[in-house]
């Protein structure tokens, strides 16, 4: 067999793995899962720089231009829990493949839309293939690398997945400002191309699993359950969070999803192995990652609405700013790969959330005064902590289940991180939104009609005040957003302690069979 295995390569035939083997040939195929990977990630960052334009070009409130972004998250919420078992039923080499093709006609097809419902319904198709990439990919990645080097693959990884939000909104203000917004789409379709073209040549085939009838009542509850959710905290703040819509796409949420649990711990092929939950290391780290997300889309969010509203910048300068941030988060991920493989993810992730708390802590200084020198090194040490905690966190849950709990374990990490970005920001814009209006009135109820600060200011002057006085209120409900963000992020460093010390137990690669 070892003969075999040898010669195929020789031959330029695929290896087939299967859910324990690694190959000793590993980066080749990393690197082109890389792509794809960070080609989704990357298109749901890029787009949102490019709506003020879009709103300009095709019209419709602010609200209807929302759903570019909403439609394509909601879209994502019902696919991921099908990847586990489109996975299995397609094969993973075929779906990767499948899943880039498709995503280069739904970025094409945005790019030729020619009013704003157009748009919006091929970013739903976009968002098909954009759902299966992230998921497979780090199953792919899971079968492929051996365990011992779980860190180091990772970190690879982790440079598109940390660095790609961070990149989008400076690449996309290039694109619109200079070029055309339609080209954040187009430019999709040539690195898919590639993609695919890699994919063929350097992706080992995989073992095909046995696959079961599709869960359809599973799927159907946890898509009511995903979508209502995600719509609910993506208009609750413009719909108001107690108002009726509000209230019972909650309510049908946690309805569906807890029918959704019941159904997959009773069918005897669940969509979702929810057994995953029982590994606690791979438990723990879900809830250490959706303190990272939180916290990341927190800042990747409103230092760049900060910049734009307080500062005066253009989209473009401020994507400039936060670029240094990417910067550090590319080279510190790989080294996090290195020193998770050593030491282990415990003292690695609480150092790294430790880190991150205190640059959060720093953001709460925010003033009218504050520079954007100032900005990169809070955001760059914040970065560092993000790099030495994001990539090292999800290797330690992963390598802790039992392999053929991998699709799931995959799938569900998707969705968490998913759901924790969006209702995190979600809930952070709503207590902005009422501490911002309270403050407000605090701040104009202190004025009196015979305050000295009014007396011969004449109009000019009462305009500067009022501009002044709503500029201090943004800035105070910024510092009052991070110290929360670091309240939360010092929480995930202690639930860091948890996690398992030392590097992990190494298995040894056994020989890739041919096709």
């Amino acid at each position: 067999m070892t003969a075999v295995a040898q010669a195929a390569p020789a031959k330029g035939r695929a290896a087939t793995i299967d859910h324990h083997s690694g190959t000793e040939h590993w980066l080749g195929p990393l690197l082109v899962l890389i792509v794809g990977m960070f080609m989704t990630v990357l298109d749901t960052s890029i787009v949102n720089v490019a709506v003020p334009t879009i709103q300009t070009e095709f019209g419709g409130s602010t609200a209807d231009v929302a759903w570019i972004a909403t439609a394509y998250s909601l879209v994502l919420g019902v696919v991921v829990p099908t990847t586990a078992w489109l996975g299995d039923r397609v094969g993973l080499k075929q779906l990767y493949n499948i899943a880039l093709i498709g995503f280069a006609i739904g970025s094409a097809l945005c790019g030729v839309a020619w009013n704003l419902p157009s748009l919006i319904a091929f970013r739903i198709v976009q968002a098909i293939p954009g759902g299966i990439l992230p998921a497979i990919t780090m199953t792919m990645l899971f079968r492929i690398v051996p365990k011992d080097k779980f860190g180091t693959a990772m970190g690879l990884y982790g440079i598109g997945v940390i660095a790609a939000p961070a990149i989008g909104p400076t690449l996309g203000g290039y694109l619109v400002e200079y070029v055309g917004w339609r080209l954040i789409f187009y430019i999709n379709v040539p690195v898919a191309i590639a993609g695919v073209a890699l994919a063929i040549a350097m992706l080992p085939r995989f073992a095909q699993q046995p696959t079961y009838r599709f869960d359809a009542l599973g799927f159907v509850t946890v898509a009511t359950g995903m979508v209502c959710l995600l719509l609910a905290f993506s208009e609750g703040s413009s719909w108001g969070w107690t108002s009726t819509p509000t209230l019972a796409l909650i309510l049908t949420a946690v309805i569906s999803l807890a029918l959704f649990v019941l159904i997959e711990l009773e069918v005897e092929h669940p969509l979702l192995n929810l057994t995953v939950f029982q590994t606690w290391p791979y438990l723990n780290s879900l809830l250490v990652v959706s303190v990272l997300m939180v916290g990341m889309f927190a800042t990747l969010f409103y230092i760049p609405t900060f910049l734009q509203q307080v500062l005066g910048l253009s989209a473009l300068e401020a994507g400039l700013v936060v670029m240094p941030q990417a910067l550090t988060m590319a080279v510190m991920a790989p080294l996090s790969g290195r020193l998770y493989d050593r030491f282990g993810p415990r003292w690695l992730v609480f150092s790294g959330l430790s880190i991150a708390a205190y640059a959060t802590f720093l953001m709460t200084h925010l003033t009218l005064n504050t520079t954007t020198q100032d900005i990169i090194g809070w955001t760059c040490l914040r970065a560092v902590g993000m790099g030495l905690a994001m990539m090292s966190v999800q290797s330690s849950g992963m390598a802790a289940l039992n392999p053929r709990l991998t699709s799931s374990g995959t799938a569900i990490n998707n969705v968490v991180q998913r759901v924790a970005s969006g209702l995190g920001l979600a809930a952070l814009s709503a207590l902005m939104v009422s501490q911002e209006a309270q403050l407000q009135a605090d701040r104009y109820g202190l004025l009196q009609a015979g305050d000295p600060r009014l007396t011969g200011v004449g109009l000019p002057g009462l305009y500067q005040l009022a501009q002044t006085t709503t500029l201090e209120v943004v800035v105070s409900t910024f510092s009052n957003m991070f110290l929360i963000t670091t309240w939360l992020t010092a929480a995930g460093a202690v639930l860091a302690l948890f996690l398992r010390s030392g590097p992990p137990v190494a298995t040894a690669v056994r020989p890739a069979m041919s096709e």
